[in-house]
């Protein structure tokens, strides 16, 4: 009969105990996705990937990248509903502080966000009927206002109080177009 030293049952005991509460991390179920889809962006980085669509709660029990497109678009409405809304706030008082060029700038944002809110119920029901160009189309279109207003700030030479809005209208649309060219 062997005899069991007190080392080998406390190595025994350790192994045991590493087996049974080992917990390999879980990982996020939207990480795949975007790697795939921000992993080689220019515009969506993986971090903004996740944290987007981490933000909705649909996302985790989404049946695959047509659902997460979705998402992505109804963040962009809900982006470009604040941002028209700052807008107005800002109007309202003259701007604050701000210069009359930074108010025209303003002005032209506001046009710009207006025709994005315009466009999107069209681009939501395109992504539920499967017509994804139509919709990619107007999501570019939308990324390519979020631009526009932001250079507008750069080309006056005042500074954006929309910096971080426009950043976030630009990266939702990337983001969404960029789930429809896996969607199915």
């Amino acid at each position: 009969m062997k005899v069991i030293t007190a080392s080998s049952l406390v190595l025994l005991f350790a192994l045991v105990f590493l087996a049974t509460h080992s917990s390999s991390q879980q990982i996020d179920p939207l990480l795949p996705i975007c790697k795939t889809v921000g992993g080689g962006s220019m515009y969506v980085g993986i971090d903004f990937c996740l944290s987007a669509l981490g933000s909705d709660k649909r996302s985790h029990s989404t049946q695959g990248y047509r659902d997460l497109s979705i998402i992505a678009v109804d963040l962009l409405t809900a982006n470009v509903t604040s941002t028209a809304a700052k807008i107005d706030g800002l109007l309202q008082k003259g701007g604050g502080d701000a210069t009359t060029t930074t108010i025209k700038c303003l002005q032209s944002c506001q046009a710009l966000y207006k025709d994005i809110a315009e466009r999107q119920p069209a681009c939501a029901a395109a992504v539920k009927k499967g017509s994804f160009k139509e919709a990619q189309a107007s999501l570019q279109k939308s990324a390519s206002a979020a631009k526009e207003c932001e250079a507008g700030f750069g080309k006056s030479r005042v500074a954006s109080p929309l910096t971080v809005e426009d950043d976030d209208a630009f990266k939702l649309a990337k983001l969404a177009d960029g789930l429809l060219d896996y969607a199915a």
